[in-house]
């Protein structure tokens, strides 16, 4: 007899059929518009692993350890990306100010060029059979689960992520604790909307629904300055004579980091107090 695949697999498949074309194109040019896309679909890939590995959390081999191949070049995705709200940053910042910073844009072509080599030769220098046994461990995790097996593995999985987010409400919020907020939010959402789409009812209501994506969308200007601080921060760190310029932009960028995390942290331990037990 043979053993039915949950349904659930096939929202799986879809992605991973995506990734791999996004993969490919990668192959021939990175383009950063595609690094994100497909940036975005392995977060869900590395989730679905994460779900079958609850789920079958008594076999080893069996989830996380599936998408292991991909973690080296997930982490390159995700720089690139990183690296382009910094690039905007400096282009945003010449049109305010009608001032030019070339040391720091060849600062970050350097770092730009270093990266992109690194990301395409780990692509082309890949072989697509990790692809395959990736689709192919997950079909077969994916074999005779019941629909309350996901729905409780999904909930298991946001009830650890919220405990890990379990903040003193006393304690202020460090950058770090602040970008696991925001890594953790969008975690939560991307499983209650898979618990939606398999029919099931979500875990909270509707106007906590609308405080997640709310805190979430709030905490990407949040996140964008807190990663131009970051690089402005280290270029400079390499300068003997740092030019006022240089120095009235990153009193601004800490400035707007300060204001930001008071906002999102205030937005946070309201949402948490209600989530949270």
């Amino acid at each position: 007899m043979q053993v039915k695949v949950s349904p659930v697999f096939q929202i799986f498949e879809q992605q991973h059929r995506e990734a791999k074309e996004l993969f490919l194109a990668l192959g021939k040019q990175i383009k950063s518009k595609k690094v994100i896309e497909l940036s975005g679909k392995m977060a869900f890939l590395e989730l679905y692993s994460d779900l079958m590995a609850k789920i079958h959390f008594e076999k080893e081999g069996v989830g996380i350890d599936a998408f292991s191949p991909f973690k080296k070049l997930q982490k390159n995705l995700r720089k690139i990306h990183h690296f382009k709200l910094v690039e905007k940053s400096l282009k945003v910042r010449e049109l305010k100010t009608g001032l030019t910073f070339n040391s720091y844009r060849q600062f970050l072509e350097n770092h730009k060029k270093a990266l992109y080599i690194e990301t395409f030769d780990l692509i082309v220098g890949s072989t697509l059979k990790s692809w395959d046994d990736f689709l192919q461990k997950c079909h077969q995790a994916s074999k005779g689960i019941k629909p309350l097996m996901i729905n409780t593995a999904i909930n298991q999985i946001i009830q650890e992520e919220l405990e890990f987010l379990h903040i003193n409400q006393k304690t202020q919020m460090d950058s770090r604790v602040l970008r696991d907020v925001f890594e953790g939010m969008r975690m939560v959402i991307m499983l209650e909307n898979l618990l939606i789409h398999l029919g099931f009812n979500p875990i909270f209501v509707e106007s906590i629904h609308e405080e997640i994506s709310a805190l979430k969308e709030n905490m990407k200007p949040w996140y964008s300055n807190h990663l131009e601080l970051q690089s402005l921060t280290q270029f400079l760190g390499e300068k003997e004579d740092v030019q006022k310029k240089y120095l009235d932009w990153v009193k601004e960028q800490r400035d707007e980091k300060k204001s930001l995390s008071s906002q999102v942290e205030k937005q946070a331990h309201q949402l948490f107090s209600k989530i949270l037990v």
